[in-house]
């Protein structure tokens, strides 16, 4: 079970790595523009905003990154629920529900297959 529950741990850190490089670097260029359905008029005019999201893209990634690196239940667990948290907003403000789809889901089942191992429920 704890290489399943890595898996997932590594999978959701890699998934905002890629986040990250896309709306940090990537956000004007046409793979940013086909990515997030925008206009390069769009892009520019938020890419800073973009960068900042995709910082803490970033900070999520490292979070997870220490936590399965350490073996850390309490590490995985926060932020496996951050992701879900963010994911659900996400999801919600843009009324993309593949968003959730995307990134909640994944960081959901490692979170649900922590808490089962460790008898958390």
């Amino acid at each position: 079970m704890k290489f399943v529950i890595l898996f997932f741990v590594f999978l959701v850190a890699f998934e905002h790595i890629y986040f990250m490089i896309l709306e940090m670097f990537y956000w004007t260029k046409p793979k940013g523009l086909k990515t997030f359905g925008m206009k390069l008029e769009q892009a520019e005019s938020s890419k800073v905003l973009a960068a900042n999201q995709g910082l803490y893209n970033g900070f999520l990634a490292a979070g997870l990154l220490w936590g399965g690196l350490a073996q850390s239940t309490n590490v995985m667990i926060f932020f496996l629920s951050c992701v879900v948290i963010a994911g659900a907003y996400g999801a919600y403000s843009t009324k993309k529900i593949r968003l959730f789809y995307v990134q909640g889901i994944p960081a959901l089942i490692g979170l649900i297959l922590i808490l089962l191992t460790e008898n958390i429920f």
